[in-house]
């Protein structure tokens, strides 16, 4: 037996025999053995407090903690939203003002977080380092049964709500975490649309109400009440605490009874927090409308979404499996009939409602349009409905059934999370059943299910879906349609609403009571800016420089150029294991292009999955894909590459890309010849003269660009700073910023007003793509998998290599390494006819800001050290998350800083101010120098920043992501040595360095300022002395 083979044996034995381990506090449940995905559980309670435990052994050294109780409110005040951010703030063990930043700051995590619910509050946490997961589970114990925020009413009022006044004659203003970040979720139309829907479906029952809050509620709650609802939800036993991974289960035990032996049973818990079943009870169909806010000189346009509640007994794993598969039918892919259907209509502009929601205790599916024309929404309505009507009669062909099941199975099969812990998605699978009381591991377990439901569908076919639709959509009257009316007065109304709201309450106090909030507000911005004591800090477990991995991690690589001959460079990662799946992409060279172009670039990718190829329509297409792969996808590649003169790790001149269109695939060794065969239909034969399929699109794209400026303007403040210092940037912006907003608004008025033109544009990007001399040179192929994978592919890889278009003996392309990329040459001539370098704000609908500034931090040529992730790190889990989000109110603050262009961006995301935002900005470098004095007497201040930021180099990673991350190492000429050189600065990180990254901030080049806000932010802005050039965007 080879030295593999006995590590295999003996972890085997390790997992069957977790099942044995018990623990004299705790008596054993159940045990179940989840085959599927090599996991070992048993289900424990505490005998004393009542608590249950899932302790799940497998082979993961990304080890997973979680601790959920169930918090159903009644009411819209937000109280287990708050209570979520307020329990991390300090505990009876822990005693700085906010141990989760502090975590943030000095842990490996790879993940740390918590989410609220509509019935449901999570705590979760990973770690690949054991003494780390420990010290991070204390932590997140202690808070959620011993949190500070109970005695501490200022916790409450700074993560909550608080009336806040710094003078007399000034006006009362709201202030808050929670409050703010609920404002930015309801200038959301889309969030403005799921709520109601939500509402609509459940008039009786928890669901009824935001568990996130209402702003218009959340002044409503009391801290009495707050604290109240803790004492009511967060007993042990009203919990389930989780864990996953390859620790020690006795530890686990052990460490959790040390919390839980100080609780005695409480019987009322469990029945108190139970979910009430809504009772599908109504005689009719329900229609409501609300307003949701539009810009002044937008469309008005209608939203509307037709909701169904399915469900009132818990599911079957197989009727789970089966509604699964049937969402995926209906809405799965962009063909799928339903979809289709209603995107075909012309009826509205893009899908809304999102299908199948089963998280919850009930099921429920939604589905509609927006950018819908008033005449049209009841037209919409009786499209659902009559969709439905149809598929019930006529059912899903063979092969649309076959191509939905493969993609379910492979998903289930391959249970790839990305960088997101599996352990994670582990817990909330489970959670979906556990929480109400079922068996945690019955939402997990699939084979039993899978082999029923394909049982069913050999004797009966479409039968079962049909039926399903017939008794719990078409016969089912608990059926609600949500109308969304714009309205250009909302946000006006809202602000004054509010300000009247304060205007009364503040005409009701007395001197004192006056009196009493400003000492209040100045008390609460004096807690939030003073500095925790060295004591309070000693309380929080942390790591040691010791305990971090000082090599940098490599992933194996083997390149081929001119494979077998073809002119095309072959690059393989061979694994230990990737499950039996080959990860394929594919790139072809489109630096061609000209600049102009490029703008239509991310239509371009969609069309050639989404609009057939060859002999196959759209729906074709994506049957093939669905039945014989784990699916494909079109993407971009463009990168900055360093050139033969320049020096490792320095800030490069950005002259130099490499830009690529890749389709990426997986799929097992058996269908790789279809996959390859999907790849030579997309490249070479997608349907691009499809004018009615092209504006659809378009249409789409626009509506959802400017739903996600509304929900993340930060992102686009980001891009549009970038965009004025380097030509990366600037290409960038065209493809995905405002920049590209505004390209579609162009693009889709040419496609309808002159077609031929337009598609001659696309042809001309496929035609410039398979230049027959020199396709080739600018091809690779990119494959990740096991040894067995590998070898059982390479005869459909030389196969696919040698069918490839072009000459294998043509032309080279230009060596974009060391020549100027004309992308770059025609950017450049742009960007110089602009005055790029202005402070911008764009006008949006929206109750929050989302406010950026940057600017050149190291110029072309300098060295980068790797102290300045640190250091950028550092500052957003400490100057500017105090800053910013705790005396500021926003939901968060961050710095971002990039190593090859130099150019650093501070932003805030759901922000309440603007004006006061960038003046923080502008102190950062003062702060920067003060902290770099500090740490040269606190070196346990600089251990923590320095573990703290490892966690960004050493994430958790999935089999696909180390190939490509490795592949993408290797084009931009990245080497192992720079790497770990880069590592060791990081680690060796010294006070001198914050110093010199302050130094470099206050002579920041030609700093800019974006932001997304709306008009009454930049007016207020501008009477602070903040002129912004303004633009109208949504």
């Amino acid at each position: 037996m080879s030295e593999k083979q006995e590590s295999k044996v003996a972890d085997t034995v390790r997992l069957v025999d977790s099942l044995e381990v018990t623990h004299p506090a705790f008596d054993v449940i159940a045990k179940d053995v989840v085959s599927e995905y090599g996991a070992y559980c048993t289900l424990y309670r505490h005998k004393k407090s009542g608590a249950e435990l899932l302790s799940v052994a497998n082979d993961d050294d990304n080890k997973v903690f979680g601790i959920t109780f169930r918090t159903p409110p009644e009411d819209s005040t937000g109280a287990p939203h708050i209570l979520e951010h307020s329990v991390l703030c300090g505990s009876r063990k822990y005693k700085t003002k906010d141990p989760f930043v502090q975590l943030l700051q000095g842990s490996l995590q790879t993940f740390l977080n918590a989410f609220t619910y509509p019935d449901r509050t999570c705590y979760v946490l990973a770690s690949q380092n054991t003494k780390d997961f420990y010290n991070l589970v204390n932590v997140y114990t202690d808070a959620v049964f011993h949190p500070r925020a109970l005695t501490d009413p200022m916790v409450h009022a700074q993560e909550g709500w608080h009336l806040e006044l710094e003078n007399k004659d000034d006006p009362l203003t709201y202030k808050g975490v929670v409050y703010n970040e609920m404002k930015g979720v309801y200038s959301s139309p889309d969030s403005l649309l799921n709520r109601a829907s939500q509402r609509s479906m459940f008039p009786e029952n928890t669901y009824g109400v935001d568990s996130g809050g209402d702003p218009a509620d959340i002044p409503n709650l009391t801290f009495e009440q707050f604290g109240e609802f803790h004492r009511k939800f967060y007993h042990p036993a009203n919990s389930r605490i989780f864990f996953a991974g390859d620790d020690d289960v006795p530890t686990r035990l052990s460490l959790m009874d040390e919390y839980l032996q100080e609780f005695d049973a409480s019987p009322e818990s469990k029945p108190a927090s139970q979910v009430k079943w809504q009772k599908k009870n109504f005689t009719e169909p329900k229609w409501s409308s609300e307003p949701y806010p539009v810009a002044a000189d937008q469309p008005e346009t209608h939203m509307v979404s037709v909701n169904w509640l399915l469900n009132e007994r818990h599911f079957t794993s197989t009727e789970d499996l089966t509604v699964t598969v049937l969402d995926h039918l209906l809405t799965g892919t962009v063909s799928s009939i339903l979809r289709k259907t209603l995107m075909e209509s012309g009826l509205g502009t893009a899908i809304t409602g999102g299908g199948l929601s089963d998280e919850l205790l009930q099921a429920t599916y939604s589905m509609g349009l927006k950018g819908v024309e008033p005449q049209n929404v009841k037209p919409v309505e009786t499209l659902v409905l009559d969709t439905f009507e149809k598929i019930s009669e006529e059912g899903f062909s063979e092969d649309d059934i076959a191509s939905s099941m493969n993609t379910i199975e492979f998903q289930m099969r391959e249970f790839n999370t990305g960088s997101f812990p599996k352990g994670l998605s582990f817990m909330l699978g489970s959670m979906s059943k556990w929480i109400y009381d079922e068996n945690p591991t019955k939402a997990i377990k699939f084979e039993e299910a899978l082999a029923q439901l394909k049982a069913i569908i050999a004797e009966s076919g479409s039968n079962v879906f049909q039926n399903y639709i017939k008794d719990n959509l078409i016969n089912n009257l608990h059926r609600t349609t949500v109308e969304m009316i714009p309205s250009k007065k909302l946000e006006e109304e809202q602000l004054e609403e509010e300000k009247n709201r304060l205007a009364v309450i503040k005409a009701k106090l007395t001197d004192d009571d006056l009196n009493d909030i400003i000492e209040k507000t100045g008390k609460l911005k004096e807690l939030q800016a003073a500095e925790d004591s060295a004591e309070a800090r000693a309380t929080i477990p942390s790591l040691e420089i010791s305990d971090l991995k000082r090599e940098s991690t490599e992933y194996p690589i083997a390149v081929t150029e001119n494979e077998c001959k073809s002119g095309v460079t072959v690059v393989r990662h061979e694994l230990v294991s990737s499950s039996g799946i080959a990860y394929v992409k594919f790139g072809v060279d489109i630096s061609g292009l000209s600049l102009e172009d490029v703008c239509l670039l991310p239509l371009y990718t969609r069309l050639m999955k989404e609009t057939g190829a060859g002999e196959l329509s759209d729906v074709e297409l994506s049957r093939k894909i669905g039945m014989h792969t784990g699916g494909v996808s079109p993407s971009l590649l463009t990168t900055t590459v360093r050139s033969g003169s320049d020096g490792e790790g320095t800030v490069t001149n950005g002259n130099h890309m490499i830009t690529k269109l890749l389709i990426q695939g997986k799929a097992t060794p058996e269908k790789i010849d279809q996959l390859f065969s999907i790849f030579s239909l997309m490249l070479s034969e997608s349907n691009l003269d499809s004018p009615k399929k092209v504006i659809e699109k378009l249409k789409e794209t626009k509506t959802r660009l400017e739903s996600s400026i509304q929900g993340s303007g930060h992102s686009y403040a980001k891009s549009r700073i970038e965009s004025r210092y380097i030509p990366e940037g600037y290409i960038d912006e065209k493809m995905s910023g405002i920049s590209y907003h505004d390209s579609v608004k162009t693009m889709l008025k040419q496609a309808e007003e002159d077609w031929p033109s337009f598609h001659a544009r696309l042809e001309n990007i496929r035609n410039v793509m398979m230049n027959n001399d020199t396709c080739r040179n600018g091809m690779f192929i990119d494959i990740t998998g096991e040894q067995a994978v590998l070898n059982g592919i390479q005869p459909n890889v030389e196969s696919f290599l040698e069918n490839l278009p072009g000459d294998a003996d043509g032309s080279k392309l230009p060596d974009f390494y060391n020549e100027e990329h004309p992308w770059v040459t025609q950017a450049k001539e742009e960007m110089s006819k602009k005055s790029l370098i202005v402070d911008e704000g764009f006008i949006v609908s929206t109750q929050v800001s989302y406010v950026g500034k940057g600017g050149r931090l190291f110029d072309v040529g300098e060295t980068v050290p790797g102290s300045a992730a640190v250091i950028s790190r550092f500052l957003s889990t400490g100057y500017l998350w105090d800053n910013v989000r705790v005396i500021g109110g926003a939901y968060g603050g961050f710095c971002t800083f990039n190593s090859k262009s130099g150019l650093l961006s501070f932003l805030s995301y759901r922000d309440p101010n603007l004006a006061e935002t960038i003046d923080i900005y502008d102190k950062t470098a003062n702060a920067l120098l003060a902290t770099a004095e500090q740490l040269e007497n606190d070196p346990d201040a600089l251990k923590t920043a320095i573990i703290g930021a490892m966690s960004d180099l050493d994430g958790a990673v999935s089999p696909d992501q180390k190939g490509w991350k490795q592949f993408c190492r290797w084009l931009t000429r990245e080497s192992p040595e720079r790497r770990q050189k880069y590592r060791d600065e990081f680690i060796s990180t010294k006070p001198s360095d914050f110093k010199m990254f302050a130094e470099r901030l206050i002579a920041l080049k030609q700093p800019s300022v974006a932001v997304v806000s709306s008009k009454a932010a930049f007016e207020k802005a501008a009477e602070a002395g903040k002129i912004l050039k303004l633009t109208n965007v949504v």
